[in-house]
């Protein structure tokens, strides 16, 4: 496996394109990963169509398909997407939270988380397709996460007493 085809879906058919309660585009999953991540009582309901991922975040619905929609409730772990901004989940196959990341960046100044999930995924140990709700790698979300808190960080920082002021 190479990085560029880590969690590719190849999942193509009929079925909508956009969250009928959104109006969104969805991103096509493997069934894999809609299976892997329903709750059972969801997934007693699971039909054979091909599913979408909704990753609306002011949308209920996590994945979508013919006729039939599963929520937020429905799926086993927390979905980022779906979640306010805290502690979320942001690597699932490396439980690598948004506090994690807020916590290396007060200490260091900087993430680099984006460089060791990188590692693991040269290293075949991914399993983002089962783990991350949206099915595919969590490279795009951890770095937009960093992004995020360093620039709230800058926000909030606190000007420190310089003797050449006043």
């Amino acid at each position: 496996m190479t990085m560029s085809d880590c969690c590719e879906v190849e999942t193509t058919g009929a079925g909508p394109t956009h969250c009928a309660d959104c109006g969104q585009p969805g991103r096509a999953v493997h069934p894999i990963t809609v299976k892997a991540l329903l709750r059972p009582e969801a997934l007693a309901r699971l039909s054979g169509s091909a599913h979408r991922f909704c990753p609306t975040s002011s949308c209920p619905v996590v994945y979508f398909g013919e006729g039939e929609a599963f929520d937020r409730q429905e799926i086993a772990v927390p979905v980022l997407q779906k979640e306010a901004p805290g502690d979320r989940t942001v690597c699932y196959c490396f439980a690598i939270s948004e506090g994690d990341l807020r916590r290396e960046i007060a200490e260091t100044g900087r993430s680099m988380a984006a460089q060791r999930i990188t590692e693991h995924v040269k290293a075949c140990r991914c399993a983002c397709e089962v783990r991350n709700p949206q099915g595919s790698c969590c490279l795009g979300n951890v770095a937009a996460v960093v992004k995020a808190l360093k620039a709230l960080e800058a926000e909030t920082a606190v000007p420190t007493a310089d003797s050449s002021c006043c």
